[in-house]
C-alpha cells in the first residue's frame, strides 16, 4: 500500500474519531448543562426521599393565659418499601404496636412507591417499641400533636386540627396564624432504598403565632357544669349557654350540650356535634324578642312605662287568625306587658310603631347580618325586608315569630342595652402572640353604633328588672344583685302542617346583672326540651345558677354589702359582709393550738362569735347560713390565716362539713327553683 493510502486512511480515521468524540462532547454536554437539573432530581428521588416537616402550631389561651390548645412533640412513622426485607414478618411485628390492621400494613409495605407513612404522631412509647425492631426500611420523623388539655372545654369554640390543619372554630379561622411555617428534609437510603442516616433537616419549620381568646376558662366551666346538669334534668335535645361582657362585647363563654372532645374528634355518633351552634343556627326568638320591640318604642316616643294597653281578654285577631297570651289579661301597663309577657300588649305596641320603624330598628340592632365574630359558617338569621311582609308579619314579628336569629346575635343585641345603647360587636380573639408569649397585635373592642340613648336603656332596664322581681323571670333572680331580664318560649313551625306546633320549643331567659352597671349577659337556650313547657321554669334558673357563680368569681360584691370592724364580745349580723377582722379580747397564743371549728349551717352571728377569739380575718360570700369553709373543720391555724365563709339562703346542713362551693349544679336540684323565690308565672 502506498504512503498516500496509508495517508488517506488515517485521515479518515482521524474524521470518525472526530465525529465520535465530537459526538460524546455533545452528548455530555446535553447531559450536563441542559438536562442538569432534570438528572439531578431524579438521582435525588433514587437515593434520598424529601420529607415535609410540619411547624409546630401555635397555642390557644383563655384571656389569663390559661392555655386551651397546645402542640406537642411525636414522631411519625415512615416506611421505603423497597428497603423493607420481609413485608410480611414487618407488617406482623409492626402493626399491633402501631394499632393498625396488619392487612394495611402489609400493603403498604409492598407498595411501589418510593415513601408511605404507616402511622402519624405515634405516642413516645409506641414510637420506641417499633424502633426497637431495629427494621430496615422503616424510619421516623419529628412532627407535632395538637392537644386539648381541658378535653371538652370549649370544644365548638376551639374546633380541632386535621393533618391538614384547623378544620373547625378558631383553628380553622385563625389557621393563618396558628400554623406557622413547614419545614423540609431529606430522607437519605442506600442502593437497595434503605434508610442509610437520620433525616437531614434542610429548612427548619416556624412555629406558628398564639391566639390568645376572651374566653374565660372558669365561666366557660361553670356554664357547662350547669348546661349539663339542666340537660339532664329537661330532656332538652341542645342546650346553650352564651356569656357576654356588654361594654367590650368579649365572649366570655360559650357553652353548648350536646358536644364532642377534640381531642378524639372523629368519635362522635354526628359530625354535627363539632358544629357552633350559636353562630350556625339560626331559631325563632319568641318573647325575648320583645324587648327589641320594647327599646325602639320607648326610642321613638310610642308608648311610655305607665301607658295603659288593653289585654282584650287574652286574645287578639288580625288577617283571620288568632293570637292567644298565656293568660286572660285585662288593662296592662306597658311596664306590665314586659313583665307578664303579654302577646296582645306587644302587638298592639307594635301596630303603633309601624312596620318600618320597626325593621330600622332590628336592623340597627344586628339582625339580619353576621355579627363579624370572625368565625366560619356564621348565619345572618332570616329578616325580610318590609316589602315582603304580609299582614301578619308585623303582629307576629313583635312576639319573636317569622324571624331568625343566631344566639350570638341576641345575646350582642341584648348587650346594647346593658350598655347604654352602644352595639358592640362580638369578640372572640384578643391578641396573637409570639413564640414566646409577646404580644404582636390587639384586637380592640369596636363599638358599631348607638341604637338607643342612654335614657332608653336605663328605662328599658329598670322595666326588665321588675320582669325579674315581680313577672315571670322570678326564678332567674340572685340574692343580692338585681338581675335585669326577659324569658322566651317560642314554637316551632310544623314543617308538615306548616302551623306551630304545640310541643315545647325553644325556651330561653335572656338577661344581665348587675342591672345598674352590668358584668356580664347571658343568653340561656334549650331547645325542644321533653319534661319542660316554659321558659320561665327551664331556662331562668339555668340564668341564675351561672350567673351567681359568676359574680362572685368576678368579686362583684352585693348592693348591700358594706366592711365591718368587730371586736371579740360584741358580734353584730349584717345581712351581707365581704371582709371582716375579728380581734380577739384576750391575748393571742401566736397560732399554738388554733384549730378551725366546725361552721356547716350556722348563722353568721353564730360564726362571727365561734371565730372571734381566734384572731384572724374572715372573708364571706352570700347571705344566709354556712354552706363552705376554708380551711376546713380541724385545719391548725398558722399566724395571718384567712378564713373564707360562703352562706347561702338555706345553708348547709349541721353535721356536713367540708361542703365544697360551686360542687353540686344549682340547676340541677329537682325543684328547679332559688331558696326563698316563689314560682313564677309561666310564659
Amino acid at each position: 500500500m502506498t504512503d498516500q493510502g496509508v495517508r488517506t486512511r488515517v485521515l479518515i480515521l482521524a474524521a470518525v474519531l472526530a465525529v465520535a468524540f465530537g459526538g460524546l462532547a455533545g452528548r455530555l454536554a446535553w447531559l450536563m448543562v441542559v438536562k442538569r437539573g432534570e438528572l439531578a432530581q431524579l438521582a435525588e428521588r433514587q437515593y434520598s426521599r424529601t420529607v415535609v416537616l410540619h411547624a409546630q402550631r401555635g397555642p390557644i389561651l383563655d384571656r389569663q393565659g390559661a392555655p386551651l390548645a397546645t402542640s406537642t412533640g411525636t414522631e411519625s412513622l415512615f416506611a421505603q418499601p423497597r428497603g423493607v426485607g420481609d413485608p410480611v414478618r414487618v407488617a406482623a411485628r409492626v402493626a399491633p404496636l402501631i394499632g393498625v390492621p396488619e392487612a394495611e400494613v402489609h400493603a403498604a409495605l409492598t407498595s411501589a412507591r418510593t415513601f408511605v407513612w404507616l402511622r402519624r404522631r405515634l405516642p413516645p412509647e409506641v414510637a420506641e417499641r417499633v424502633r426497637a425492631l431495629r427494621e430496615p426500611g422503616l424510619g421516623f420523623v419529628g412532627e407535632p400533636l395538637r392537644l386539648y388539655p381541658n378535653r371538652e372545654l370549649a370544644a365548638q369554640v376551639l374546633g380541632f386540627e386535621g393533618v391538614e390543619g384547623g378544620l373547625e372554630g378558631v383553628e380553622r379561622a385563625w389557621e393563618a396564624e396558628l400554623a406557622g411555617t413547614p419545614g423540609k428534609a431529606i430522607v437519605g437510603r442506600d442502593a437497595l432504598g434503605r434508610e442509610v442516616a437520620a433525616p437531614q433537616v434542610l429548612r427548619a419549620p416556624a412555629p406558628g403565632h398564639g391566639v390568645m381568646l376572651t374566653i374565660d376558662r372558669t365561666i366557660q366551666y361553670v356554664a357547662e357544669r350547669e348546661l349539663d346538669a339542666a340537660q339532664r334534668r329537661t330532656g332538652a335535645k341542645v342546650a346553650m349557654a352564651v356569656v357576654l361582657e356588654p361594654r367590650t362585647g368579649d365572649v366570655l363563654a360559650l357553652a353548648i350540650r350536646p358536644t364532642f372532645n377534640p381531642n378524639t374528634f372523629l368519635d362522635v355518633p354526628s359530625p354535627g356535634r363539632w358544629r357552633n351552634r350559636a353562630v350556625t343556627d339560626p331559631f325563632e326568638p319568641g318573647s325575648t324578642f320583645k324587648v327589641i320591640l320594647a327599646a325602639a318604642a320607648l326610642e321613638e316616643g310610642v308608648v311610655r312605662p305607665e301607658d295603659r294597653i288593653n289585654g282584650e281578654g287574652g286574645s287578639i285577631t288580625i288577617a283571620r287568625t288568632t293570637i292567644r297570651d298565656w293568660k286572660k289579661y285585662g288593662w296592662l301597663t306597658f311596664a306590665e306587658v314586659l313583665q307578664n309577657s303579654s302577646n296582645v300588649g306587644a302587638i298592639k305596641v307594635g301596630q303603633a310603631l309601624g312596620r318600618d320603624r320597626y325593621y330600622r330598628y332590628i336592623t340597627a340592632f344586628g339582625f339580619g347580618a353576621p355579627t363579624g365574630v370572625g368565625l366560619a359558617g356564621e348565619s345572618r338569621g332570616l329578616l325580610r325586608e318590609p316589602r315582603r311582609w304580609s299582614a301578619l308579619s308585623l303582629p307576629t314579628m313583635s312576639i319573636g315569630q317569622e324571624i331568625s336569629v343566631t344566639a350570638l346575635q341576641l345575646v350582642s343585641a341584648f348587650g346594647a342595652v346593658a350598655n347604654g345603647g352602644t352595639l358592640m360587636q362580638p369578640r372572640l380573639v384578643r391578641a396573637t402572640l409570639d413564640a414566646d408569649g409577646r404580644e404582636l397585635r390587639r384586637l380592640e373592642p369596636r363599638p358599631v353604633r348607638q341604637v338607643v340613648s342612654p335614657e332608653t336603656a336605663r328605662t328599658l332596664t329598670r322595666l326588665l328588672v321588675r320582669v325579674v322581681e315581680e313577672g315571670t323571670g322570678r326564678h332567674a333572680a340572685i340574692p343580692g344583685y338585681e338581675v335585669a331580664g326577659k324569658t322566651g318560649t317560642a314554637q316551632k313551625l310544623d314543617q308538615a302542617t306548616r302551623r306551630y306546633s304545640h310541643a315545647p320549643g325553644v325556651l330561653s331567659f335572656l338577661g344581665f346583672a348587675p342591672a345598674d352597671d352590668p358584668r356580664f349577659v347571658m343568653l340561656v337556650l334549650l331547645d325542644e326540651p321533653s319534661r319542660e313547657k316554659w321558659g320561665s321554669e327551664a331556662a331562668a334558673p339555668i340564668f341564675a345558677a351561672i350567673g351567681r357563680e359568676i359574680l362572685r368569681y368576678l368579686e362583684v360584691p352585693p348592693r348591700d354589702a358594706q366592711p365591718l370592724q368587730i371586736v371579740a364580745g360584741q358580734p353584730a349580723e349584717p345581712r351581707i359582709v365581704p371582709a371582716v377582722r375579728l380581734v380577739s379580747a384576750a391575748p393571742a397564743d401566736a397560732g399554738q393550738g388554733r384549730v378551725m371549728p366546725d361552721l356547716a349551717g350556722t348563722t353568721l352571728r353564730q360564726a362571727l362569735a365561734a371565730l372571734a377569739t381566734l384572731d384572724l380575718e374572715v372573708r364571706l360570700a352570700g347571705q344566709g347560713r354556712v354552706a363552705a369553709q376554708a380551711p376546713a373543720p380541724g385545719t391548725p391555724l398558722t399566724p395571718g390565716v384567712v378564713a373564707r365563709l360562703t352562706l347561702t339562703p338555706g345553708g348547709a346542713a349541721r353535721g356536713a362539713p367540708g361542703v365544697a362551693v360551686g360542687g353540686e349544679s344549682r340547676s340541677g336540684e329537682p325543684s328547679g327553683e332559688i331558696p326563698g323565690v316563689a314560682p313564677a308565672g309561666r310564659r
